[in-house]
């Protein structure tokens, strides 16, 4: 009678108790309320924390989602209009972990004319293969609306709130985290929550086009559509460049694959003058994703138990003894390549300049070419390249010293050791290559290096924007800066009053040197002595990204979710005595 006449906000913040930590909490053995859980954001990570919660927890909770956007479970890099059609996703279906299916189960699952509608060949459906962002969108949004009403079944309340926009967060007097939104009628409420977990995700301005013809990303995709057939220059050379010269190609042209699995690429008639440059410090391209098993085999050296034993340490050269490690690791994996280094003698500093030394003195399209084709013939005869194989591993464990690294080992990592490990994970679908070749062979694409200290000026009154490298200006009619998401300040951070409360802090006044973000601990709660900190789960990636440099894409959202799933299904049991558990099942 209570729930109809008042709402369960009522009671919720109307019936409380103190908990032995002063903590002030709903009075649940009178009223039996829920603990109550607010989801910032309804992408992929918020999806994974779900999983994790509804695995671990057998305690009744009520939960609610907000989501800006029309429908829940998309997640920015996957969303239509956001991407084109033609953006390919770089993580195969065998790399996802799954939800309730696999990608690869759930496509086969799909009917025909779906499958026809996002270009897949029914035939071809492979775990290795790579789908489109869109794929993956609709994947995930089929996997949370099936994982929520599952949640339904099993006495969890779920409440999707969507056309919901998250405008604040504070601390309240009374106990647990205010939330201020605008509901999908432009009204604005707050409501008060136990725990409240942000997973707000990318962060990019509706409109990227910050000065006539300089765009600041290329999301959205449909944006770039509008950019004229001319001189047209592209920062950065990774995947999410590739997106930006694949999304202006198909505006102003057509990709065909042909028989042989080549791929050719024709302007459209008027489009002849479409001219793209895509620039980067060293002017390479990214290489073919390569075959390697997965699971990942063992390391016998770099492993993270060897990693944590070092930072147990405290060593002051703590940076330096774990290149050693890697350095062990390369030795053990791959002799010749090592001698082809010289690993034996090489130091940090020279690591990353002797790693892409042989690619840095070669045509990047023609490396591309024969790259691709050994990632082929690799895959086809299912062998493994050992030193890549062996890099690509040990990112995961060098990531673990760079939360307790000083800033000028931190600084060190970034400039030596991180690109190198960029390389090996950020590898790209064999189509993306395909593609890029082709629009260079059509006279419509090149490469620059543009070493250390570029500029760009956008300050004229000239659309576009013009590049200062080693002295010589060229003028560009358009330029989109597609170098991905960079990490962002804690001045960047959507919630104020979270800030002005001292309660999330910047990573800098946490004394973790010049890395940008907020200060967060192993479970993702901000670091502070606040003890509303506890009450918070920061998975909004901009702004872990300082200390966790290699924080992207699905697999870093299941493995944060993981932790965070399960740290709020112990803390929801604590709300619960065994007999209360049996009242609310």
């Amino acid at each position: 009678v209570w729930m109809g006449l008042f709402g369960s906000s009522f009671l919720h913040e109307t019936f409380r108790r103190k908990r032995v930590d002063g903590a002030s909490l709903p009075l649940r053995r009178w009223a039996l309320m829920p603990p109550s859980i607010a989801f910032v954001g309804a992408g992929p990570t918020t999806i994974y924390t779900l999983q994790s919660l509804f695995e671990h927890s057998d305690a009744w909770s009520r939960i609610v989602i907000f989501e800006r956007e029309a429908r829940a479970g998309l997640g920015t890099p996957y969303r239509p209009g956001w991407n084109d059609p033609a953006m390919l996703s770089n993580i195969a279906s065998v790399e996802i972990p799954p939800l309730t299916e696999t990608l690869v189960d759930w496509l086969r699952r799909q009917p025909g004319k779906r499958l026809t509608v996002f270009g897949i060949d029914p035939q071809r459906i492979d775990d290795r293969a790579f789908y489109p962002r869109l794929v993956l969108g609709r994947y995930f949004l089929d996997q949370f609306e099936l994982m929520v009403e599952k949640a339904k079944g099993t006495g969890f309340d779920v409440d999707v709130r969507t056309h919901h926009d998250v405008l604040d967060m504070s601390a309240d007097a009374a106990g647990g985290i205010r939330v201020a939104f605008e509901d999908g009628r432009g009204a604005r409420r707050d409501e008060l929550f136990d725990y409240v977990v942000m997973a707000t995700g990318h962060q990019w301005p509706e409109d990227p086009e910050a000065h006539p013809g300089y765009f600041t990303s290329p999301w959205p995709a449909s944006s770039l559509k509008r950019i004229a057939a001319a001189d047209i220059g592209i920062r950065g050379s990774s995947l999410t460049a590739i997106d930006a010269v694949v999304a202006i190609a198909t505006a102003h042209g057509t990709f065909a694959e042909r028989a042989d699995e080549q791929v050719d690429y024709r302007p459209d008639e008027g489009s002849e003058g479409l001219r793209l440059t895509m620039m980067s410090r060293k002017g390479l391209l990214p290489e073919a994703d390569f075959y390697h098993p997965i699971p990942y085999k063992p390391l016998r050296y770099c492993t993270a138990e060897a990693m944590e034993a070092l930072i147990a340490g405290h060593p002051d050269d703590l940076l330096a003894s774990a290149f050693e490690l890697f350095r062990k690791e390369l030795l053990h994996a791959d002799p010749d390549y090592a001698a082809h280094l010289k690993l034996s003698n090489i130091t940090l500093e020279d690591f990353a300049d002797r790693f892409f030394a042989d690619r840095a003195e070669a045509d990047p399209f023609e490396w591309a070419a024969a790259n691709l084709a050994e990632a082929k013939a690799n895959f086809e005869a299912e062998v493994t390249v050992p030193w890549r194989y062996a890099i690509l591993r040990m990112h995961e464990v060098l990531a673990l010293i760079a939360p307790h690294l000083d800033e000028g080992q931190l600084k060190s990592f970034g400039r030596y050791l991180k690109p190198v490990f960029i390389d090996e994970y950020a590898t790209v679908p064999h189509l993306s290559i395909h593609r890029l070749l082709a629009v260079h062979r059509a006279g419509c694409l090149d490469v620059l290096g543009v070493g250390d200290d570029y500029k760009i000026e956008t300050n004229s009154s000239a659309r576009g924007a013009t590049v200062i490298a080693n002295g010589i200006p060229r003028h560009f009619d358009a330029f989109v800066d597609a170098t991905g998401q960079p990490p962002l300040d804690a001045d960047d951070f959507p919630f104020p009053t979270l800030l002005d409360q001292g309660i999330v802090r910047d990573a800098e006044q946490a004394a973790e040197g010049g890395s940008k973000g907020i200060s967060v601990d192993d479970v993702f709660h901000p670091r502070s002595s606040y003890p509303a900190s506890k009450r918070l789960f920061c998975l909004s990636i901009p702004f872990v990204l300082g200390r966790h440099p290699f924080v992207q894409g699905i697999t870093s959202s299941h493995e944060m979710g993981s932790i965070v799933g399960k740290e709020l299904a112990t803390l929801i049991g604590a709300h619960w005595s065994p007999d209360e558990k049996a009242v609310a099942a």
